[in-house]
């Protein structure tokens, strides 16, 4: 089934009619990671310009692959649930040494989790999903057909100019975030660079429609028959659309390889050699060359990379998009609570220093991957060769054929890290926090969506009673400040806490994970990533931590 692509219409922007055009923030770039950063903003009451030169979404699968922890952003942003209804869900993996399994992945999935370890679902229906969250929020002015060309660094704002088809025009902001791609135009017009490292390996990329009952997982052939040497990956798609990667030789021209003939032959040599004869229709293709690529900073004044603009990672391990979605979600929470004088513009700073760290870690994951599945030299070749072998018969080298998908990486090292205790066991300060399943009222909910936007206090208090004057001095912290959302946490039913958010915890996955002493807390950013672990709990203390951390005073 073709996709039938949505063509937006452009809408006369009123600066073009000689109106005055500012916006408190423009985000250069209508992807998913633009679309993110506005849905994100505006949930904290932030308006936001996008401006996007294309009238459409983006064509073909491209990143398929969306993890779990984008899920959970994606639904704090209202896009999650067709996401996770459309696409397909898994959690397992085969790898093969021609058509021997060798290895199997087994991503942890239970019953306290909301989502599986991924969903697979083309890229155009996943932005067609963001789309129509923006088009339910008025804070968002999306603007097709807007493309910017020009990006002025101010003392107090930035100046972009916009070229559309009817003229251009200038629009200020007082923050911009560059989610532009890969080769973005804010990063060439700041005279910016991406560093880092290229990899040898290409691979041609096409989606087929293909009627089949394989389980929903990741597939992937080292060394087959047809493709000596090379490697196929494979992964199922909502509409009977199937996802074919197959490695590319040094010596194979790219534009030759594009060639539909050619793309058929290959496509059928692989369908005939893992069994597979029924009839099928070529849909998109594309090629696909591995980078690890950053800027130095993430910031340039006033202006913001999010995305590929910001960096570049291998497409092994999934990381992509999914590292995207972590950006807008760190960025943005920052970005709002200093639009509403809530913090320092010192906080800013920890945007970068977080999301940079943990595009390094993620390089060196990946590269591991990177190696294995398209070695870069004789010695990488022989290694996986040896490897390759040695996996018929011994299970020692087997764990080498794991992908190491994409996980939230910890701020191990981030400025943030609230005074606390760390504890031997439980969530760490810095640690993305597992939306675990608990009880409200007798009803099975989850804990990110039950908190909400903003800070996070989980209190296991040590007697049947709590002092609601906590939630009173927390409740003026937010209405003078930044939202902070104050739950009690029990085993059972049997506590009285008043109004006060009571969440059980039946199962104990939460009361284990936080691992605090009965009287403790664990408190958490507006990201879901733990700012600090208490063993005992006040609602001064807590304030005065929250303070510290808007005001940049850790700088």
């Amino acid at each position: 089934m073709t996709h039938h692509y949505i063509e937006y219409g452009f809408r006369r922007p009123p600066e073009l009619d000689g109106e005055d055009g500012n916006s408190p923030v423009v985000i250069l770039g209508g992807g998913p990671v633009g679309m993110a950063c506005a849905l994100s903003l505006a949930n904290y009451g932030v308006a936001s310009v996008v401006l996007e030169q294309s009238n459409r979404v983006a064509d073909g699968s491209r990143a398929i692959c969306i993890s779990r922890r984008s899920l959970e952003i994606l639904d704090s942003i209202g896009a999650g649930a067709p996401v996770s209804e459309k696409g397909l869900w898994w959690s397992t993996g085969v790898s093969y040494y021609g058509t021997r399994p060798v290895f199997r992945l087994q991503m942890p999935h239970g019953d306290e989790d909301k989502y599986p370890p991924f969903v697979n679902i083309q890229q155009y229906y996943l932005e067609e999903f963001l789309v129509e969250a923006i088009e339910a929020q008025p804070l968002i002015d999306l603007r097709w057909q807007n493309q910017g060309v020009g990006v002025e660094r101010l003392a107090d704002c930035v100046h972009v100019n916009v070229e559309t088809p009817e003229g251009t025009y200038p629009i200020e902001a007082e923050y911009v975030i560059a989610a532009d791609g890969a080769k973005s135009m804010a990063r060439e017009a700041l005279g910016l660079k991406l560093k880092g490292s290229g990899y040898e390996g290409r691979y041609l990329i096409a989606d087929i429609i293909l009627e089949t009952d394989l389980p929903v997982e990741r597939r992937a052939w080292f060394d087959p028959e047809w493709r000596p040497g090379g490697t196929v990956l494979m992964h199922a798609q909502p509409d009977h659309m199937l996802r074919i990667d197959y490695q590319l030789y040094r010596d194979e021209n790219t534009q030759d390889e594009l060639k539909e003939g050619r793309v058929r032959q290959r496509i059928q040599q692989h369908l005939d050699y893992i069994g597979m004869d029924q009839e099928w229709t070529l849909e998109w293709t594309s090629v696909y060359q591995a980078y690890a690529l950053a800027l130095d900073d993430y910031q340039c004044g006033r202006v913001f990379f999010a995305g590929d603009a910001a960096h570049l990672v291998p497409i092994f391990g999934v990381r992509g998009l999914n590292s995207g979605f972590e950006d807008a979600y760190n960025l943005c929470w920052k970005l709002a609570a200093v639009l509403e004088n809530s913090a320092h513009e010192r906080l800013l700073k920890s945007y970068s220093l977080e999301r940079k760290a943990a595009t390094l870690e993620t390089f060196e994951a990946a590269k591991k991957s990177t190696y294995f599945m398209t070695p870069p030299s004789r010695g990488f070749m022989v290694m996986r060769s040896a490897v390759l072998s040695l996996s018929l018969a011994h299970e020692f080298v087997r764990p080498l054929f794991n992908p190491r998908q994409s996980a939230p990486i910890p701020y191990e090292n981030s400025p943030l890290l609230m005074p606390g205790e760390q504890g031997n066991c439980g969530v760490q300060p810095g640690d993305c926090f597992p939306n675990v399943r608990v009880f409200v009222d007798g009803s099975a909910q989850y804990l990110l969506d039950v908190l909400g936007e903003g800070f996070a206090v989980l209190h296991f208090p040590s007697e049947d009673e709590v002092d609601p004057q906590i939630q009173e001095e927390l409740d003026d912290f937010s209405k003078s400040t930044f939202p902070i959302h104050y739950a009690v946490v029990h085993a059972g039913d049997h506590k009285d806490c008043g109004p006060l958010l009571r969440l059980e915890d039946r199962s104990g996955a939460l009361t284990e994970l936080c691992s605090v002493p009965d009287g403790g807390a664990v408190v958490l950013r507006p990201d879901a990533h733990v700012l600090t672990r208490l063993h005992s709990f006040e609602g001064a203390s807590v304030r005065a931590i929250l303070e510290t951390c808007l005001s940049g005073g850790w700088s």
